[in-house]
C-alpha cells in the first residue's frame, strides 16, 4: 500500500496516499493464491510446537490446505454467508481456516481458546455460527453445551478425536485440493470479531473484505515501512483478537513475509526473548501488557543476542518510562498506535518517517480521515479535548454489529464514528489519548483520564502495575482511588501510601494524586490484556 522505502515527508506520503480502485477483493486470495500461483515455496507459517518441534508451513501448502478445507465445509452444506468459528491458538489450522473461509464467501468467527462456556454460548449464539474448527480442548468445551447451541451443525476437530466430532485431517485428505474462490467485494461481509467488553457484553463487529487493506497503511508504518528485506514477524497476541490476526498475521502473508506462530498459555517473559532470538525475529506487536512483564526483567542488554528491527504496540498507552526502558534495553524505540476492532490501526507513530512524541499515539494513517470532534460531531480546535471520530466511508471501519442496529447508529453522527475514546490533538495532527469517555475522572470541578496517572505512579519503583479509576465523592463529585500491584519486596503499608501520594502530587497536580490506595494482587483484564476499569468502580 506504502512505499516500502522511508520517505521524509509525512504530509506528502498523506497526499500521495490512494485506496485501492478494484471493486473485487477477497482476502484468501490475495494473502494465500497470490503468493502460492508466484512463489509456492515460499514459507508462509514457522510454527513452534508445544513439543518443541517446529512445521515450516509453505504458500503453496496454505493453498493446498484451505482449498481442502473450503471444498469440506462446501460439502457440508456451508456456503456464502454462514458463519464459521475458527475456535484454535496460533497455529497453521488457524491461518488456513480462515483463508478457507473468506475464499468460500463464508463468515469468520475468531474465538479465543482460552473462552469458557459463558464466552461461547455468547458468542456462537448470538452470531449463529453453523460450524466450528477447533482443537480437542475446544471440542471438549462445546460438548457440554452443545444442547445449547441450535444452529451449531458441525465441529471439525483439529486433533485425533474420540467422539462423534469429525476429523478434520482425515475429512480434508479426502477433499479436491483445487477450490475456485468465490468472487467478492470490498463490503462482502468476511469477518464477526467481537469487541473485549470493556464497557458492557461484547458486540459483534462485521467487516468486509475490504478491512485487510484498511489496516496495511497504519501496520506499514508502525513498523517503519514494512516490510524491508529479512523481516520476520511475531506477536504473543492470540490470532482471535483483532491485534493479533488484522496487525501480524494477515498484513504479513499479503506481504509474503513469514509469521512465526507460537501461542503460550501464560506470558513468560524470558521464554518470549528467547523465542524471539531463537527465530531471528525482526518485527514484534507487543501489547502494553506484555512489554509492562518484560520490564519487570529489569536490565536485559546482552542477555539475549536480539535482531530486532521494530515493535508496534497499542490498547493502552504506555507511559515515556516504559519507552526509554524498551529503547535502551530492547533497542528500539517502540511505535505506539491506535485503533478498536470497529476500526483498528487508524492513527500510528513511524520513527522513521517522523519524530516520535512523548505521549502522543500519532498521527493518522495514510486514507483514515480523523478529527476530534464535541458531542454533536463538530471538530475542535488544536488542543481541545473531545472525541476520536473517524469520517465514513473507510475500508478499516466496520458494516455495523452483527443483529444489533441500534448499537451501531449510536457509534455515529453523520458521517463521524465516534469511538468513545478522549483525546486532543496538536498543531501538526499528533493525538494525544485522554481517556475512554467512561474513564473520564470529574473531581473538584477538574476533569482529566486516569492515563497520565497510572504512568507517573509506574515510575515509582514500588509498582508493578496500577489501574486508576474515580470513585463517588460527596464533596469533590470523584475523588481518584488507584489499585497498585507490588513489585516484589515492597509492602503496602500506610507508609507506601504516602509515598505514592506525594510521588504524583510532586510530579502531576494536586487534583489528580489518588486520595485512596488500594493493593490487590492482580488487576482485572480482559484476555486481550486491557485493564477493565469498569469492574474496579463498580
Amino acid at each position: 500500500m506504502l512505499s516500502h522505502q522511508p520517505q521524509a515527508d509525512y504530509e506528502q506520503l498523506w497526499r500521495d496516499f490512494r485506496w485501492p480502485s478494484s471493486t473485487a477483493y477477497n482476502i484468501g486470495v490475495d494473502v494465500c493464491d497470490r503468493w502460492a500461483n508466484s512463489d509456492p515455496e515460499r514459507i508462509a507459517l514457522i510454527h513452534k510446537l508445544p513439543g518443541g518441534g517446529l512445521e515450516e508451513v509453505s504458500f503453496g501448502q496454505l493453498k493446498e490446505r484451505s482449498n481442502r478445507l473450503a471444498n469440506l465445509l462446501t460439502r457440508l452444506g456451508i456456503g456464502e454467508g454462514d458463519r464459521v468459528a475458527v475456535l484454535l491458538g496460533q497455529c497453521p489450522e488457524t491461518a488456513f481456516s480462515h483463508i478457507a473461509i473468506y475464499k468460500m464467501a463464508a463468515i469468520a468467527v475468531p474465538l479465543f481458546s482460552l473462552f469458557e462456556r459463558d464466552a461461547l454460548l455468547y458468542r456462537l449464539n448470538d452470531s449463529g455460527c453453523r460450524a466450528v474448527v477447533t482443537d480437542r480442548i475446544g471440542a471438549a468445551k462445546l460438548a457440554a453445551i452443545r444442547e445449547q447451541l441450535p444452529a451449531l451443525e458441525q465441529v471439525l476437530v483439529v486433533d485425533e478425536v474420540v467422539t462423534d466430532e469429525l476429523d478434520l485431517r482425515q475429512a480434508m485428505a479426502l477433499e479436491s485440493d483445487q477450490f475456485e474462490p468465490v468472487v467478492t467485494g470490498g463490503e462482502t461481509p468476511a469477518l464477526i470479531i467481537y469487541t473485549s467488553g470493556t464497557t458492557g457484553q461484547p458486540k459483534g463487529a462485521l467487516h468486509g473484505h475490504q478491512v485487510l487493506l484498511g489496516h496495511l497503511p497504519g501496520v506499514e508504518l508502525s513498523h517503519n515501512f514494512f516490510p524491508q528485506p529479512g523481516d520476520r514477524i511475531w506477536t504473543p497476541a492470540d490470532w482471535a483478537w483483532i491485534g493479533g490476526l488484522y496487525d501480524v498475521l494477515l498484513p504479513a502473508l499479503h506481504h509474503g513475509v513469514t509469521v512465526v506462530a507460537h501461542r503460550m498459555p501464560k506470558f513468560d517473559p524470558e521464554g518470549a526473548l528467547q523465542l524471539i532470538a531463537d527465530f531471528e525475529i525482526r518485527n514484534l506487536f507487543m501489547p502494553p501488557t506484555a512489554l509492562k512483564l518484560l520490564r519487570t526483567l529489569g536490565e536485559i542488554r546482552g542477555r539475549w543476542a536480539l535482531s530486532l528491527r521494530t515493535i508496534a504496540s497499542g490498547g493502552e498507552p504506555l507511559g515515556e518510562e516504559l519507552l526509554q526502558w524498551a529503547e535502551q534495553q530492547l533497542g528500539v524505540r517502540i511505535n505506539e498506535f491506535y485503533g478498536q476492532t470497529e476500526c483498528n490501526m487508524i492513527v500510528s507513530n513511524c520513527e522513521a518517517l517522523m519524530p516520535i512524541r512523548a505521549g502522543s499515539m500519532g498521527r493518522p494513517a495514510p486514507g483514515h480521515r480523523l478529527a476530534v470532534v464535541d458531542p454533536e460531531g463538530q471538530p475542535l480546535g488544536v488542543g481541545e479535548v473531545g472525541v476520536v471520530a473517524v469520517k465514513r466511508p473507510d475500508p478499516v471501519m466496520f458494516l455495523g454489529y452483527w443483529n444489533n442496529e441500534p448499537a451501531t447508529r449510536a457509534r455515529f453522527v453523520g458521517d463521524w464514528m465516534l469511538t468513545g475514546d478522549l483525546a486532543y490533538q496538536d498543531a501538526q495532527g499528533y493525538l494525544y489519548f485522554q481517556a475512554r469517555d467512561d474513564d473520564l475522572i470529574t473531581s473538584a470541578g477538574y476533569r482529566f483520564g486516569p492515563g497520565e496517572i497510572e504512568n507517573c505512579l509506574l515510575s515509582h519503583p514500588a509498582v508493578r502495575m496500577v489501574a486508576v479509576v474515580g470513585k463517588a465523592d460527596p464533596l469533590r463529585t470523584q475523588i481518584v482511588k488507584a489499585f497498585v500491584v507490588l513489585n516484589r519486596g515492597y509492602s503496602g503499608d500506610t507508609e507506601l501510601v504516602s509515598a505514592l501520594q506525594a510521588h504524583v502530587k510532586t510530579r502531576l497536580a494536586p487534583h489528580e494524586y489518588p486520595r485512596e490506595v488500594a493493593f490487590v494482587e492482580s488487576l482485572p483484564m480482559t484476555v486481550t490484556g486491557k485493564i477493565i476499569r469498569r469492574a474496579l468502580r463498580e
